[in-house]
C-alpha cells in the first residue's frame, strides 16, 4: 500500500499522469473537485452543506473537505492506496491531510512534483484550447493560474519537503519517460519497505518447503505455524499437550494458542527483511489478526501467493508423506486428510478472496518438480523486493 500526492501546474500533465498511477498501483484517486461533486450530485449531507456555500459565493471550508476525503478512503478500503490530486492545496491544508492519514493509521509516502516551466505549460494549454475550445484555455487566463498555483503551492512543497517525501520529476519530457520517473520514484520507495508474504495452499501443496527455501534465498524470516506448534509438543508444554489433543480430534488450534506463538515469534526476529507465513492467516478472522500484528512492526502484507495443485495429487502427496518421517497428525488416515482438504476449502479458500479484493494473488502452478516450482515462486517473491506489488 502507498499513499501519494501529485503535484504540478496547470499543463503539467497531472491527468495523465493520474490515471497510469491509478491503474498501475491499483491507488484510489482523491480530487476533491470530483469528491464534492458526487456528494452534491448524490444529495448527502456534505454535499449539501457544499451546494449552499457555493450558492452565496462562499469557497467550501476545509472542515467540509476534510469530511469528505476521510469518507472516501473509510469507504474504499480494498484500495491498494490512495492518490491525492490538487490536495492539500494551502499550508493548513498540509497539517489537516497529515492529521486525517495518522487518525486512519496511514502517511503520505510520497509527493511527486511535475516540474514544468511557465512557457511550456503556456504552450501546452493554448494548444489543448484550439483543439478543445475551453475557453479558460487563452493566455491571460492561464498566465493567471500559473501565479496562483506558485503562490499557493510553494508553501505545500516546502512543507513535504521537510518531511522527506517530496520529490520533483521533469514533466517537460515525453509522457512515457515522466511516467517512467514516477515509477522508479514508488519503487524506491516500496522497496525500503519490508516485504511480508503470505503463502497460501492446500495441505500437501509443498508450502512448507518452499516457504523455507524461498526464506533462506532471499533472507526472510520464515514463520510456520505448524512448525511453532511441533516445538511446543515435542517441549512438552500445557500448550503442546492440548495441541495435541486438537490434533487428535482433527480439529484446528484456535486463534488464542496460535497468535500468542505468532506475536512471539515476530517480536523476537528483530529488525528483518521481511517474513513469509505459512500456514497463517488460515481464518478470516486470522487475516484481520495478522493485519493488526504487521502494523504494530509499520508494516503490512506485501504479497499474496496460492500454490495451486490439482486435488487428486494433493490426496497421493499425503498419503504418500503419511508413510515417512515426515508425516503430519493429519496424514495418518484417508479420512483425515480429506477432512483436512475440506477445512481448507471452507475456511481458507475464503481468505484468499478477500486478499484478491486488495492485493493481486498470484496464482503459482505447485506441479513439477521441487526446482520448477521454486523458480515460478522466485519470479514473483523477485516482482515484490523491486516494489512492483499488487
Amino acid at each position: 500500500m502507498i499513499n501519494l500526492a501529485l503535484f504540478g501546474p496547470p499543463g503539467a500533465g497531472k491527468g495523465t499522469q493520474s490515471e497510469f498511477l491509478v491503474k498501475e498501483y491499483g491507488l484510489f484517486y482523491i480530487s476533491t473537485g470530483d469528491l464534492l461533486r458526487k456528494e452534491m450530485a448524490e444529495g448527502t449531507r456534505l454535499g449539501e452543506e457544499a451546494r449552499s456555500v457555493i450558492a452565496s459565493g462562499g469557497l467550501v471550508s476545509d472542515e467540509i473537505i476534510v469530511q469528505i476525503i476521510e469518507k472516501a478512503i473509510v469507504e474504499n478500503p480494498e484500495a491498494n492506496g490512495f492518490l491525492f490530486d490538487g490536495f492539500p492545496r494551502t499550508w493548513v491544508q498540509c497539517y489537516i491531510l497529515e492529521g486525517l492519514l495518522l487518525k486512519l493509521g496511514a502517511s503520505l509516502d510520497l509527493l511527486v512534483s511535475l516540474e514544468v516551466d511557465a512557457e511550456t505549460s503556456v504552450s501546452r494549454l493554448v494548444e489543448r484550447g484550439r483543439s478543445s475550445g475551453r475557453l479558460d484555455d487563452n493566455e491571460e487566463v492561464i498566465r493567471n493560474r500559473l501565479r496562483e498555483y506558485e503562490d499557493k503551492t510553494l508553501p505545500v512543497l516546502g512543507y513535504f519537503r521537510e518531511k522527506g517525501v517530496y520529490r520533483a520529476v521533469d514533466g517537460a519530457r515525453s509522457i512515457p519517460e515522466v511516467s517512467d520517473s514516477i515509477r522508479a520514484l514508488v519503487r524506491e520507495e516500496l522497496s525500503k519497505r519490508p516485504v511480508n508474504v503470505v503463502l497460501f495452499g492446500y495441505p500437501g501443496s509443498g508450502r512448507g518447503s518452499q516457504g523455507a527455501a524461498l526464506a533462506r534465498a532471499y533472507g526472510l524470516e520464515y514463520v510456520s505455524t505448524g512448525a511453532m506448534l511441533d516445538r511446543e509438543i515435542k517441549l512438552g508444554t500445557d500448550t503442546g499437550k492440548r495441541i495435541m489433543e486438537l490434533y487428535d480430534s482433527g480439529e484446528l488450534v484456535p486463534d488464542e494458542i496460535v497468535v500468542r506463538l505468532i506475536e512471539k515469534r515476530l517480536s523476537e526476529a528483530g529488525e528483518v527483511r521481511g517474513f513469509i507465513f505459512k500456514g497463517f492467516p488460515r481464518t478470516l478472522v486470522q487475516s484481520y489478526i495478522l493485519d493488526g500484528l504487521l502494523r504494530k512492526r509499520g508494516g503490512s502484507v506485501s504479497t499474496v501467493i496460492d500454490l495451486e495443485v490439482p486435488t487428486l495429487e494433493l490426496i497421493k502427496r499425503l498419503d504418500i508423506r503419511s508413510k515417512t518421517d515426515r508425516a503430519m497428525p493429519y496424514d495418518l488416515t484417508t479420512a483425515r486428510i480429506v477432512q483436512r482438504l475440506k477445512e481448507h476449502e471452507s475456511k481458507t479458500v475464503p481468505v484468499i478472496e478477500k486478499y484478491a479484493q486488495r492485493h493481486r494473488v498470484e496464482k503459482v502452478d505447485g506441479t513439477g518438480s521441487f526446482e520448477e516450482v521454486f523458480a515460478r515462486l522466485s519470479a514473483v517473491l523477485e516482482r515484490a523486493l523491486k516494489g512492483n506489488r499488487g
